[in-house]
């Protein structure tokens, strides 16, 4: 290998580009892991990971009238470099918008590698860059959304929508019939909504697609959930918990049994959550069952069952034939009505471990919100282990931050100085990069256990469970802009000043 990396050499994607001859596929040269990075004195030079390329650099070099010398280099700089050219050549351009025939409907294409440069269907090409561009900024779902005169393309980014193009309402039918045959959906139906699934590739990359239509009055409205495979699950020390929070929630799920619930807003993290807490569980010992709907990731060594109300498979159904599968752990993806809660309750005081989620502001209205479903309160208190609020916050870009004065709740509350990003080409002018959790956990003690089985109100639960540690998610939020790690608007945005 040279003592030089590439990036030492300062190659770059723009550099190569200029040695690609035109009608020379990128596809190709990444099949090959090989590249073209000077030209010199009639001498083509060419970085690949081996030399199996050598007959193929010299029909290349050939053709432009030069010599061919290959050089060794590490292939994950190679194919860095490469993803780099698909990235300039992905783009979605002015040229592939005005090329899309304005037509109703598209003849069936087939599902394919979206990293590639071979494509020159206009359709295509914008729907696999729409996809490229969204994967390389970070996006979790896309929103292609039809009006009366234009069709809208959204990006969700850490959390927040941000608009991207706004394309001709000619180029809706194409892109819309593009996107369901990628999804196998039936492209003839635009009247009821439907429900897909993408598998995709960039390379050694696997993405996983969600696609829901949803007709509206000026056409189909398509969001797509992004999920990349590749990068996999969180673990229960990648959520970014600080030591205290992961502690206290790994104290609780290693119990033999109970029940542990996570709250919150959808898109906050609770899948996530739970997921890296399964992964924690998984051994060959235990049999852990889950109920989901979806299924956003397979979990090795764990049962999971896709909810199909359509076939009479609901939650509470398949809870009861979970139970007889000798279960340890079960987890329910949501717990949406009486039956559910009580069939979860049930299995969590016969000697299961139980993990699901709720809708509820706060972890301490989780007791409320069951209470308001039918359960007794003996029951909850009984079998409710914890309850964890959490939120997601964006994180302030550190490249571009800055301190600022405060205001407001977070100025009553003591906080002289707080942070924001100014915006540079790190957020792309937003002042955030990433985001962090928030977790409000509500562990029951037995105190907390008298109070719910007396019918304590919140207010007084809140007050006992302050004794333990327990802290809001407002004064988990002040934290973090006291740390700098969140501005004040975005704490305020997400978590409120109640």
């Amino acid at each position: 290998m040279p003592e030089q990396t590439l990036k030492e050499l300062n190659i770059t994607p723009e550099s190569v580009l200029e040695l690609i001859p035109q009608g020379v596929s990128l596809d190709a040269l990444r099949d090959k892991s090989f590249l073209p990075i000077a030209l010199h004195n009639g001498i083509l030079t060419f970085a690949a990971a081996d030399y199996t390329c050598m007959v193929d650099a010299q029909i290349l070099a050939s053709s432009m009238g030069a010599a061919a010398d290959v050089k060794l280099f590490a292939p994950e700089e190679i194919q860095s470099l490469i993803r780099g050219l698909y990235d300039i050549k992905s783009g979605v351009g002015q040229d592939t918008l005005n090329a899309i025939e304005e037509v109703d409907d598209l003849s069936e294409l087939a599902r394919q590698e979206v990293m590639s440069d071979t494509d020159t269907a206009p359709v295509i090409k914008l729907v696999n860059g729409i996809l490229m561009e969204s994967l390389r900024e970070r996006a979790t779902d896309i929103h292609i959304e039809p009006y009366e005169d234009k069709v809208r393309v959204r990006y969700r980014i850490d959390g927040v929508l941000s608009d991207r193009y706004a394309l001709p309402k000619g180029h809706q039918a194409p892109v819309t019939s593009r996107i369901k045959v990628m999804a196998n959906m039936d492209i003839a139906e635009r009247f009821i909504p439907q429900d897909g699934r993408i598998g995709i590739s960039l390379g050694e990359r696997l993405v996983d697609i969600r696609v829901s239509s949803l007709p509206t009055q000026h056409g189909e409205r398509i969001v797509m959930r992004l999920l990349d495979k590749t990068r996999g699950m969180l673990t229960l020390e990648d959520l970014g918990m600080k030591e205290s929070e992961r502690a206290r929630i790994e104290n609780i799920i290693r119990r033999p049994n109970g029940m542990i619930l996570f709250t919150g807003p959808t898109g906050s993290g609770k899948s996530t959550s739970l997921y890296a807490i399964l992964q924690a569980l998984a051994r060959p010992q235990v049999n852990i069952i889950t109920v989901e709907d979806p299924i956003e990731y397979d979990l090795p060594g764990v049962g999971q069952v896709q909810v199909n109300e359509k076939a009479g498979l609901t939650f509470a159904s398949t809870l009861r034939s979970i139970l007889r599968q000798d279960p340890d752990i079960i987890m329910i993806g949501e717990m949406r009505d009486f039956d559910t809660a009580h069939i979860g309750i049930q299995s969590s005081l016969t000697g299961h471990l139980v993990f699901s989620t709720l809708h509820t502001n706060d972890s301490i209205s989780a007791v409320t919100r069951l209470h308001d479903m039918g359960i007794d309160s003996y029951l909850i208190a009984g079998s409710l282990l914890g309850v964890v609020a959490q939120r997601l916050v964006r994180r302030i870009c550190p490249h571009c931050m800055e301190e600022v004065a405060t205001s407001g709740i977070v100025l009553k509350n003591g906080i002289t100085k707080a942070w924001r990003g100014r915006g540079c080409d790190h957020c792309s002018g937003t002042g955030y990069h990433g985001r962090m959790g928030l977790y409000e956990q509500f562990d029951v003690t037995p105190d907390i256990q008298d109070a719910i089985s007396r019918g304590a109100s919140v207010n007084e639960m809140r007050d006992i469970a302050r004794k333990d540690g327990f802290a809001t998610l407002l004064e988990l939020g002040l934290r973090a802009v006291a740390n700098g790690e969140t501005t004040q608007e975005e704490m305020l945005r997400v978590v409120g000043d109640a």
